[in-house]
């Protein structure tokens, strides 16, 4: 499941809810990563945009994947203004066992950070400016693609 939540995301909620549903499944792993926005320079927080279609077949080609290994994958993101120590990103496998699900977690986490289409801005003296130093060109994207 992907959502997709406007401004800081509630992890406290998520969590609960994804638990809950791991507890009810008799699962034994439960994996979880949230991105926090921290302070570093002037950044006031960070800003994203997302290309929602792209995102979803991006994500339903992983939730697959770890569906077809035993797993189930969870996935929430911040669209919007995210401050210092607010969370922008979350993801949670979970499934019988912490083997598979330990297996998908890095690679999920790295190429979330390199393909998934979410534009990431600085917020420096209320104005977004985009990060371009920590972007990364996604595959067959661009005018010459």
């Amino acid at each position: 499941m992907l959502k997709i939540i406007q401004g800081a995301l509630d992890t406290d909620k998520l969590l609960k809810a994804y638990q809950e549903e791991a507890c009810a499944k008799n699962f034994g792993a439960f994996c979880v990563f949230v991105g926090i926005v921290r302070e570093e320079d002037n950044v006031q927080g960070l800003s994203f945009d997302i290309y929602e279609a792209l995102l979803k077949t991006w994500f339903e080609k992983w939730h697959h994947k770890a569906k077809d290994l035993g797993v189930v994958l969870k996935m929430a993101h911040s669209l919007g203004d995210v401050l210092i120590g607010q969370s922008s990103f979350l993801c949670v496998l979970m499934g019988k066992n912490r083997k598979n699900a330990l297996e998908l977690y890095q690679d999920f986490i790295e190429d979330f950070k390199h393909n998934a289409p979410i534009w990431k801005y600085d917020l420096i003296h209320n104005k977004r400016i985009y990060a371009k130093e920590r972007s990364h060109l996604l595959k067959g994207s661009g005018l010459l693609a």
